[in-house]
């Protein structure tokens, strides 16, 4: 860790390259913030000489990151932005606290994506890519990426992401092309990847194999169809319902829960499939839902996944019936054959209604699956593909968990790891598409065997004959991702990096990929590493709409964060992404927010510009830390051990002290929001609000130069500890800040982390202020309470114990400025309040009283108070009628009723009140 105590605070010239907005000269920041002038030339300054390069120094603890790398046909949305907002923030922390840090950026190759908007440009050529062959249409999705796929990038820096570009890497680029294919040939070799039937999600328009993260699931209005299966010793039918009538044509049985009472005795019959005439055994398996339809289930192995796993359990046959294309296959009567799913349906339908094998139907709603990418109906799919196996790579990464080798944060994620890990189902790696990380596997004409290699062969392993040809599907991208924390890192080579940064510290990504991403990436960490990819894992939630709605273009709830930028600025966007949110939770968009935080921005411009009008230019000192002027923090500590500070003084240097070790620790724990809240309210309040407010006189020459001298120093001091604490979270107006105080080093980035001073806490100071602050903040409560002028100036009393009157006798000067108070008498308590005067409470036994004849024009107010007191009593009479009629409190929901009670004791506490203020002002009248 860097010792601060090594710093000296000496006023620089202009850094090495010079930097983005203003030299650091101390001079006067301008009127106005402007962070669109003033963010992307911070960020030139901070790229160009090399800040964010993360080389390994094993002098200093590493601290290693990788970036969850965006599709490379995107561009930077909300969830982006929170995600590398977070992230970003704890890299700079780590930064600044000494670690040898590395953020390692990339983008994804985006396999569907990517193809389906080269194809896109194509059919607007009137082409396809199968005109061009697989590898000009390859060539030409290359070009695309080189015009396009850095976009994404250059909006990254536009959030102020601290990435070490000089390592950006691609999932397609060399490196990890070649760790691609020794990941594949591992485990093929160890037996974990095989090729074989399976149930997938299918998408009829891309033509390919899709993960569960790229099938949309969306609540859709639909029916339910209860159909009559006769039984095949005419005894009788058996019910069942289905949402997917056109799949009962490929029906090969009938599943009910073996606790079932209502099927017992049909267990082990048989039933017959109507239009069809197959035969169908009724068997007895735990996974059937009995609360659903009639609690007797068809089973269709071929296009649903539980059916799947019924039928391999119990041996049922599987007949496919809707085909790559989405229609009816030969499997089905020979009229339906050739028929589209939608087409089907209807027709099939239609013939069972005929057929008296309809009972009925109703509306129904359920989450339909849909592609991501084209947004047609999912088609559950047994497929030949390649698949990993995933019960024995999982043990590992549950144990890891288990073990805390690895944290979910927050904790409450394990539970679903678990629930997802104990039960996973075999992961299907191939996708029928061309752009991609082809299979490295060969078959061989001749003699029917495969040859899986790293390199690609030239003859087959087996026989030698040189009659082969490559798999034509490639990898699910996922694959590729799944390598990311080492592959980045230089893998399979032992690289300096791979072995100062991995494991990685820290992963930061959203809670919805979980199982898709991160628990592929412990699994294949664990297996091909020998070790865990990284050590935390900080999950967040999800950026929502104002109604915690999911962000929707289509329904105008979309937000771009690159209008916010250049509306508002990086920082005011960062703040509010994360400011306040608990970790995992999902954060609620409301626009007024980031204005908020763009106000916050402009408050700290203008504390630290008005500090720098009234800053001494003598504050430089020597380069080896010894002061010749008061910008030191040596000479802070001595002025404070000797008691030469005044009170707002000590308090402010005990406060920030406080949070200072608040905001580290909550850092350590990765609670971002939380860190973020306290450094506002500290920022805002502490700092901006009270101590600059009572720091005022001092700085204007009210007092001898001794004093104004050590005011200025401890503004300085705290100015620039709070710039530094609030870089992480806003970095540009930070730096500009922080360059324009007296300072060492060429950016702030680089600066040290602050660390907690415990020898300027002091409580005393602490509970002196805030009896000052009490006192003045009661008497604007009454000012506005009754609707006073700020310009006006009025009387008030304080009765306090002796010790508290002494504190603020010392302070009846920033009370009166502060309070807007012309007569201030600060007294004993006496044996009787004053009447005709509005008492309020200053903390424990400091009571307060302004003279009503000081606040108000009484027969104004009396006429006002009189308006409203008629309207509570109208409010009155009537809650009072409706609780006197029986037939309301004996028929009404009991809610309401009691809801209606509340009104009414409210209405009669709100009428007392009015009608004591009425009687105080009546006395004054008199």
């Amino acid at each position: 860790m860097r010792d601060e105590s090594k710093t000296s605070t000496a006023r620089e010239a202009t850094p090495p390259t010079g930097p983005a907005p203003g030299s650091a000269d101390g001079q006067a920041l301008p009127p106005v913030y402007e962070p669109r002038q003033i963010e992307p030339r911070w960020y030139a300054y901070w790229e160009r000489n090399g800040y964010f390069n993360g080389d390994p120094d094993p002098s200093r603890p590493g601290f290693g990151i990788v970036m969850p790398p965006p599709n490379v046909t995107g561009s930077l949305h909300v969830g982006h932005a929170m995600d590398n907002t977070l992230a970003d923030i704890l890299v700079r922390f780590r930064r600044m606290q000494g670690y040898s840090t590395l953020w390692l950026p990339g983008t994804d190759h985006a396999g569907i994506a990517t193809q389906v908007v080269v194809e896109q440009e194509l059919a607007r050529e009137g082409k396809s890519r199968h005109d061009l062959g697989r590898e000009k249409f390859l060539e030409r999705v290359w070009e695309w990426k080189e015009r396009y796929g850095g976009i994404i990038t250059q909006q990254l820096r536009r959030l102020g992401s601290s990435c070490d570009w000089s390592r950006e890497r691609f999932t397609m680029d060399p490196g990890c092309s070649r760790a691609v294919r020794e990941a594949f040939v591992h485990l093929y070799e160890k037996g974990l990847i095989y090729r074989g039937d399976y149930i997938i999600n299918w998408c009829p328009r891309c033509r390919t194999a899709l993960s569960d993260l790229e099938v949309e699931h969306e609540e859709t209005e639909g029916r339910l169809w209860y159909l009559r299966y006769p039984l095949e010793d005419g005894s009788g039918d058996i019910m069942v319902a289905t949402t997917r009538p056109e799949t009962m044509l490929g029906d090969t049985g009938i599943a009910v829960h073996p606790q079932d009472t209502r099927y017992l005795p049909l267990i082990g019959k048989a039933a017959i499939l109507p239009l069809v005439g197959r035969k169908l055994p009724i068997v007895a398996d735990e996974a059937v839902d009995m609360g659903f339809g009639t609690g007797a289930v068809k089973v269709t192995p071929a296009h649903d996944p539980t059916d799947f796993e019924i039928g391999r359990r119990h041996g049922l046959e599987t007949v496919k019936v809707i085909d790559e294309r989405g229609r009816i296959t030969e499997a089905a009567p020979p009229e339906l054959v050739g028929l589209d799913r939608a087409e089907a349906r209807q027709q099939v339908v239609e013939a069972l209604r005929r057929g008296g094998y309809l009972v009925r139907e109703e509306v129904h709603r359920h989450a339909v699956g849909h592609c991501q990418r084209c947004g047609t109906v999912v088609e559950p799919l047994v497929s030949k593909q390649w698949f990993v196996r995933m019960k024995p790579l999982a043990e590992p990464a549950i144990r890891a968990v288990r073990e805390r080798r690895v944290r979910l944060l927050p904790e409450r994620f394990e539970s679903h790891f678990f629930h997802w890990m104990e039960n996973v189902r075999d992961w299907c790696i191939s996708r029928q598409l061309w752009w991609g990380h082809r299979i490295p596997v060969w078959y061989c004409s001749a003699c029917g065997r495969e040859t899986v290699s790293v390199e690609d062969p030239t003859a087959c392993r087996h026989c030698g004959s040189p009659a082969i040809e490559q798999d034509p599907d490639v990898l699910d991208t996922w694959f590729s991702s799944a390598l990311w924390p080492f592959s980045t890192l230089g893998w399979p080579e032992r690289t300096a990096d791979l072995s100062f940064y991995y494991p990685t510290s820290l992963l930061v990504t959203g809670f919805d990929i979980l199982f898709f991403w991160v628990a592929r990436m412990m699994v294949m960490g664990l297996e091909l590493m020998g070790d865990v990819p990284f050590r935390d894992v900080l999950l967040h939630g999800l950026v929502r709409d104002a109604l915690g709605r999911k962000m929707s273009k289509s329904r105008g709830t979309g937000v771009d964060p690159l209008e916010v930028i250049e509306e508002y600025g990086a920082d005011a966007l960062r703040l509010t992404l994360v400011m306040g949110v608990g970790m995992g939770n999902d954060l609620r968009w409301h626009p007024d927010r980031v204005e908020a935080s763009r106000n916050f921005a402009n408050k700290l411009w203008n504390a630290a510009r008005f500090a720098l009008m009234r800053m001494p230019a003598d504050g430089a000192i020597t380069s080896d830390g010894r002061a010749t002027g008061p910008f030191s923090p040596e000479r802070i500590r001595h002025w404070a051990a000797a008691g030469e500070l005044a009170l707002p003084e000590r308090w402010i240097l005990s406060r920030l002290a406080r949070r200072t070790r608040e905001v580290t620790e909550l850092l350590e724990r990765y609670e971002v929001g939380e860190a973020a809240r306290a450094l506002y309210d500290f920022a805002w309040d502490e700092l901006c609000d009270w101590y600059i407010e009572l720091a005022k006189p001092r700085l204007s020459g009210q007092v001898d130069d001794a004093e104004r001298e050590r005011t200025a120093a401890v503004l300085w001091y705290v100015l620039e500890r709070t710039a530094r604490l609030l870089h992480p979270f806003m970095p540009f107006v930070t730096e500009e800040v922080w360059q324009r105080l007296p300072h060492q080093g060429p950016t702030v980035m680089l600066a040290p982390w602050p660390q907690p001073d415990d020898a300027l806490v002091d409580e005393a100071a602490e509970e002196r202020m805030r009896q000052v602050m009490d006192v003045i903040r009661a008497i604007r409560n009454v000012r506005a309470e009754k609707g006073v002028s700020v310009s006006r100036r009025i009387p008030a009393r304080v009765w306090a114990p002796e010790e508290v009157r002494a504190t603020l006798a010392e302070h009846a000067d920033d009370i009166r400025r502060l309070a807007g108070v012309s007569e201030l008498g600060i007294e004993a308590p006496g044996p009787e309040r004053p009447k005709d005067a509005v008492p309020a409470v200053a903390g424990p036994q400091v009571e307060i009283f302004v003279p009503l004849a000081g606040l108000v024009d009484a027969d104004e107010e009396l006429r006002r108070l009189g308006k409203e007191l008629a309207e509570v009593e109208q409010l009155l009479s009537r809650w009072r009628g409706m609780l006197a009629n029986p037939a309301f409190v004996d028929r009404a929901p009991r809610d309401v009723v009691e809801s209606t009670r509340r009104k009414e004791e409210e209405a009669e506490q709100r009428r007392a009140r009015l009608v004591e203020q009425m009687e105080q002002l009546r006395r004054l009248v008199r």
